[in-house]
C-alpha cells in the first residue's frame, strides 16, 4: 500500500470536541478539579486564549482553553478570578512542568502573562509551520492540510467579554485546542525530517525571552491615514484627538476605534470643524457613525485647543524615532548603501527559497537594512563574516540565522552597483 500524504487527505468538518464541550471553570471548586485532572495528564499542554479585540480597550483574556492528554479539556473564565490569583499561580507551576503549545504565541503570551501564566517551554504551531515551509499557516489551514479536518471560524470576531458565553461560542473555543497536541507532532515531524528542528527550537526560546515592548514614542503618529497630512498644525489636531479618544477608551474599557476611528481623526485634522454641524459635514463622506456623536463635545474641544496651540509647540512632521529612510530615498540619495542592500536582499531571498522558509523568518528585513545602512567598518574593504555576525547578533538575530545569512551579507557589502531589479519594502513576520 502507498503511504497517504497530506495532499491525499479529504478534509472533514470538526464539529465538536470528542468529549463534548466542558462546563466553564468559573468557581474555585471547578478550578481545583481542573488542576487535579491536568496534573494527572501527561505530555505538553495545548493552550489558547480569547480576547475581545475590537470591542474592549484592554487586551486581556476573557477565556482560556487548556487541554492535556488524559488530562481533559478545560475552559477557564479568567475574569472570575482576576490576575495573580492563587489558582493561576498553581496552574503556572503545572504548565512549567512541560511544554506549552500555542498557535501564534506572540498574540496570546501578553494576556496569559497578565493573569500569571508564564510558560518556560514553548512550541508555536504557526511559527513552526512557517519554518517548515508550509504555504498556509493559520490554524484552520494547518489542521486541514496536516490533519484532514476543517474548523468553522464564524465566532472568531465575537465579543468574548459577553457573559454568559453562548454554548456555540464555547464549542468554537474548545475546538481551537482539540487537536493542537496532534498538530504539534505533525509539525515537529516536518521540522525534524527537514533538519530545521534546532532552528525552530531557537525561535521558540527567543519568543519567551523577548521583554515587554516599551511604551511607544508618539503613539498618535501611528494613526492610519497619516500620509494625507501635509501640515504641522494638522498634526496638533491628530495628537489632541488621539489622546482624548485614548483617555475615554481606557476609562471605559472600550475599543478606541468604536469611539472615533482613525479615518474620522484624519478628517478632523484636514477640515478642523469647530461646530457639530461642520463636523457632521466633514465626516459624512466617510460614513458617519452615531457612536461618534456621543463624545462630539470632546472632539470639538480637542480640535479647538489644537487651533489655539502656538506654532512653536506644533509637533515636527517627522518623529525623532530611530527609523531608517524609506528605500526610495536610499535609491535616490544613498547609492553606497542601496547597492549592497539590493544584493543582500537578493541573496537572502534566494537562500530562503532553497531552504523553503519565508525570507522574513530566515532573518528580519530590519536587520538586513540596518547592517547595510551602518556596516561594520572592517567589512567595507574585505569580506569579514565575523564582524557582520557580531553586528547581526547585537541587532537580535539568532545564531542559526547568522550562520546561514552572515556570509551572504558580508559579500553583499562589497557591492558598489545595485542589482537591476529594485528591492521593495519587505514585511516583518506576522505576530
Amino acid at each position: 500500500m502507498s503511504e497517504t500524504t497530506p495532499e491525499d487527505l479529504v478534509a472533514v468538518p470538526l464539529l465538536a470536541p470528542a468529549d463534548g464541550v466542558p462546563e466553564v471553570v468559573d468557581t474555585p471548586e471547578k478550578f481545583e478539579a481542573a488542576l487535579v485532572r491536568l496534573t494527572n495528564g501527561t505530555g505538553p499542554f495545548a493552550v489558547d486564549a480569547e480576547r475581545a479585540s475590537g470591542y474592549k480597550y484592554s487586551a486581556r483574556a476573557y477565556l482560556l482553553q487548556i487541554k492535556r492528554t488524559n488530562g481533559g479539556l478545560h475552559l477557564i473564565d479568567p475574569i472570575a478570578f482576576g490576575p495573580g490569583h492563587e489558582l493561576f499561580i498553581r496552574l503556572n507551576d503545572l504548565l512549567n512542568t512541560d511544554e506549552v503549545i500555542l498557535h501564534a504565541s506572540t498574540q496570546d503570551l501578553p494576556c496569559l502573562r497578565e493573569v500569571g501564566l508564564n510558560p518556560s517551554r514553548l512550541f508555536d504551531t504557526e511559527l513552526g509551520g512557517r519554518i517548515a515551509g508550509l504555504p498556509r499557516v493559520g490554524l484552520g489551514p494547518l489542521l486541514e492540510s496536516l490533519m484532514g479536518v476543517t474548523l468553522a471560524k464564524e465566532h472568531s470576531a465575537v465579543d468574548w467579554s459577553t457573559r454568559p458565553l453562548p454554548k456555540d461560542w464555547l464549542n468554537y473555543a474548545a475546538l481551537d485546542v482539540e487537536l493542537l497536541i496532534e498538530l504539534r507532532e505533525k509539525i515537529y515531524e516536518l521540522l525534524s525530517t527537514s533538519n530545521k528542528w534546532k532552528w525552530a527550537e531557537a525561535e521558540f526560546a527567543s519568543i519567551l525571552l523577548v521583554p515587554a515592548a516599551p511604551p511607544r514614542i508618539d503613539p498618535w503618529r501611528r494613526t492610519s491615514g497619516m500620509h494625507k497630512i501635509k501640515k504641522r498644525d494638522q498634526l496638533v489636531v491628530i495628537k489632541n484627538l488621539w489622546h482624548a479618544r485614548d483617555e475615554i477608551a481606557r476609562a471605559n474599557d472600550v475599543s478606541s476605534g468604536k469611539l472615533l476611528n482613525d479615518a474620522a481623526i484624519i478628517e478632523f485634522a484636514i477640515h478642523k470643524p469647530l461646530t457639530k454641524k461642520d463636523a457632521e459635514k466633514a465626516l459624512r463622506p466617510i460614513g458617519m457613525r452615531a457612536r461618534w456623536l456621543e463624545n462630539m463635545p470632546t472632539w470639538l474641544s480637542a480640535t479647538e485647543a489644537a487651533l489655539n496651540t502656538p506654532e512653536d509647540q506644533w509637533p515636527p512632521m517627522k518623529s525623532g524615532a530611530d527609523t531608517l529612510p524609506p528605500l526610495k530615498l536610499w535609491r535616490e540619495r544613498f547609492a553606497d548603501k542601496y547597492a549592497p542592500l539590493t544584493h543582500a536582499r537578493f541573496a537572502v531571498e534566494t537562500i530562503a527559497q532553497e531552504l523553503s522558509i519565508p525570507a522574513e523568518n530566515l532573518i528580519s528585513p530590519e536587520i538586513i537594512r540596518r547592517i547595510c545602512w551602518a556596516p561594520p567598518a572592517d567589512s567595507l574593504q574585505n569580506i569579514n563574516v565575523d564582524a557582520v555576525s557580531t553586528a547581526m547578533l547585537n541587532l537580535g538575530a539568532r545564531q542559526w540565522q547568522v550562520d546561514v545569512v552572515a556570509p551572504l551579507v558580508a559579500t553583499a557589502l562589497l557591492e558598489r552597483e545595485p542589482r537591476e531589479v529594485p528591492v521593495v519594502e519587505a514585511p516583518e513576520p506576522a505576530e
